[in-house]
């Protein structure tokens, strides 16, 4: 028996948080003396299979490659996957929008629990996971033959890249379900890190007020940063920016060495998806905001002051 993890990417390069990934399912594999594969299912995908052969800690790279593949639609992804199920203890995914989306098929299939946003690997049958909101932490012993889990990435630090390739294995694919079709995807398209990636983030919230004076006051902080654009629920909801741009429990967790939570006031679910940033500044006018309790760094003001003035005063 050995591990599996299936590998996000866009049939060009792997995901950000899959070398984060690799080590949840590297030390999966130390803890229980078995090898590491890792899947990669897409179409014309060979340069992905030979990023992934050259992380550490991968023995074989699994390679299914088919136009039914080429979108990542999970039924015939997990079908693919239940191909060879049976010769693996874990099957593991990053817990993004993609993991989300194949593993509770897989464990559907497989008949066993998923094991959701895994924070922690305690032994091969033990893990670590929040719940109600992070608040709390989960222990979750697993007695299934096969345990299926999503990761999540932040937790985790990033496994090395070698110059030694590990030998890439052709996978043949399983059918086209014919279950479902993929119609078009909508892509934003950044000049700046993505969000889940990125060593600062800068994330505004519903005392910005609108649209505009985002774009107007968060833009120029972050381009002097470097940093990704976040924002709070309340921003998103409000149509400030795009869905993609939301951190919470309900939208992406990022744990940056630098988060600058502008105008947002710190709801539990907000507060879930950023709160293992290394360094948090918050800037709020309400100096009983809930986000100055997990802040390090506060400054109580008018934040349609105190961005520009911070703006000026960075080289």
């Amino acid at each position: 028996m050995t591990i599996l993890l299936i590998a996000e990417h866009d049939n060009h390069k792997l995901k950000g948080g899959m070398l984060n990934a690799v080590s949840v399912a590297s030390k999966l594999a130390n803890l229980t003396g078995q090898e590491l594969h890792l899947l990669v299912a897409g179409h014309q995908a060979q340069s992905v299979a030979n990023e992934a052969a050259q992380i550490a800690g991968v023995a074989k790279v699994l390679l299914a490659d088919a136009v039914q593949l080429a979108n990542g639609l999970a039924e015939n992804i997990s079908t693919t996957v239940l191909k060879i199920a049976a010769s693996y203890s874990h099957i593991v995914l990053l817990a993004s929008a993609y993991g989300k989306n194949i593993a509770p098929r897989i464990a559907a299939k497989l008949d066993v629990a998923q094991i959701s946003e895994v924070i922690a690997v305690l032994d091969a049958d033990t893990f670590e996971r929040p719940i109600y909101a992070g608040n709390v932490i989960a222990t979750v012993h697993s007695n299934d033959s096969i345990k299926v889990l999503t990761v999540r990435g932040t937790a985790f630090d990033a496994a090395a890249v070698q110059s030694q390739s590990a030998p890439i294995e052709t996978l043949e694919a399983a059918s086209d379900q014919g279950l479902s079709q993929f119609i078009g995807r909508e892509l934003t398209e950044l000049d700046r890190p993505e969000l889940t990636a990125a060593k600062v983030v800068v994330a505004g919230g519903r005392g910005l007020g609108s649209a505009e004076n985002y774009t107007k006051l968060l833009e120029p902080l972050a381009n002097k940063l470097g940093a990704a654009l976040g924002a709070s629920r309340a921003a998103v909801d409000a149509g400030f920016v795009p869905n993609d741009y939301q951190v919470g429990q309900t939208g992406k967790v990022v744990a940056p060495q630098l988060y600058l939570a502008v105008g947002i006031s710190g709801a539990i679910q907000h507060l879930a998806g950023m709160k293992d940033a290394k360094v948090i500044v918050a800037i709020n006018q309400d100096p009983d905001a809930p986000i100055f309790g997990v802040a390090d760094y506060g400054l109580v003001g008018d934040l349609f002051e105190l961005v520009p003035e911070l703006v000026a005063e960075l080289p």
